[in-house]
């Protein structure tokens, strides 16, 4: 079931940690994963993706620092469902640096402001209706 979830590219460029972390918080926005549900164990997911168990728990680790998971002495880690650790202030920063980012990749595809926008909104509605479900 969780590989399933998870499909990790070796050769894609991008550290596997990466990768899982990106995903699992994916999971988590699209409504795959919900708080209070429990992660697979470090080694066994390890073992069912075929990486070392490090990988799994680098990803566990950051996402734990995060406030997306959290990790309980002898019951497992789990998805949280409690306040974000980060300040709104500090949240509001590193999204805003992620917006940065993508206009910086729509100019130099040459979208326009306009364009950009529709996407924004079509994206946007895409996901709001993956959360209503």
């Amino acid at each position: 079931m969780v590989k399933s979830w998870f499909h990790l590219n070796p050769h894609s460029g991008i550290p596997m940690y990466l990768q899982l972390k990106e995903q699992i918080k994916t999971a988590v926005a699209g409504g795959a994963l919900h708080p209070g549900d429990r992660l697979p164990p470090v080694r066994e997911l390890a073992l069912t993706l075929t990486v070392n168990p490090n990988t799994v728990a680098r990803a566990y680790s950051e996402l734990e620092r995060e406030g997306i998971l959290s990790a309980e002495q002898g019951r497992g880690t789990f998805v949280s469902g409690g306040e974000p650790l980060l300040r709104e202030e500090e949240r509001r920063v590193q999204v805003q640096s992620l917006i940065d980012k993508v206009l910086v990749e729509a100019f130099n595809l040459r979208i326009t402001g306009d364009q950009l926008q529709a996407i924004w909104e079509e994206r946007l509605r895409a996901w709001e209706k993956r959360l209503q479900r």
